[in-house]
């Protein structure tokens, strides 16, 4: 039961040259940045990386892909990286992009058990190239395969040294399903707290999933893209 590890680097040290890395979050919400800063500073090559987005130039993901150490991703949203822009147009990167929801869905359907499951989603798009297409009750859908990963990065809020997980707010974005979908799940948190302090009906991931956990040093918490309201000119007289 003893799942607590020292640091970044010792959590990751065993991941791979092309292992399929999924890391949890939403934009630069709920994203394990030490982990990716870890796995940046490795330097592992040809990884396969499952996530919503692939952060910003130069800011967590976007870290790894500076490094050239992704060879493939599989995402929904790729709006805010210039670096990810000219990788894909120069064929440097292949890059899966998939619906949100289908592609959460396909992260829940990896960590059920269930290698498969049919969706209206894309029918009669490019998303549907490729695929097999099925009639239900007289409306079209096509297959999509569950996503699962060697290793999961996932951010939490608070966790115990079990290995049980609470996340907050946007965090929940991603990180729960993902932490279901891999074989080895690590785990960072804000707060590490001892065995029997978190409440059970509290916790969204249950240890039996996590395989390490850290106490994160650095959270950075950016802003993705900030946006501010004009003044108003005053009309005073």
């Amino acid at each position: 039961m003893h799942k607590v590890v020292a640091s970044a680097e010792e959590a990751i040290q065993d991941v791979f040259d092309g292992a399929t890395v999924m890391v949890g979050g939403f934009g630069l919400c709920g994203m394990p940045e030490n982990l990716i800063r870890a796995l940046a500073r490795k330097g592992v090559k040809n990884l396969i990386t499952i996530s919503n987005n692939v952060g910003i130039d130069d800011v967590g993901m976007g870290l790894l892909l500076a490094n050239g150490q992704i060879r493939r991703h599989i995402g929904t949203y790729v709006g805010e990286n210039k670096l990810l822009e000219k990788m894909v147009l120069s064929g440097t990167l292949q890059l899966d992009l998939v619906p949100q929801g289908t592609f959460a869905e396909r992260i829940r359907a990896g960590g059920a058990g269930i290698p498969a499951f049919y969706t209206p989603t894309g029918v009669g798009t490019i998303v549907a190239e490729g695929k097999e297409a099925r009639e239900f009750d007289g409306r079209t859908y096509i297959m999509e395969r569950a996503l699962k990963a060697d290793f999961a990065f996932v951010k939490a809020w608070k966790g115990d040294k079990w290995g049980n997980l609470v996340y907050r707010k946007t965090a929940q974005n991603f990180n729960p399903m993902m932490a279901t979908a891999a074989k080895i799940t690590i785990a960072e948190v804000e707060h590490l707290v001892e065995a029997g302090e978190l409440e059970p009906d509290m916790v969204h991931t249950p240890s039996v999933y996590v395989k390490r956990i850290i106490q994160g040093e650095l959270f950075e918490r950016r802003i993705e893209r900030r946006t501010v309201r004009k003044a108003v000119a005053s009309n005073e007289s």
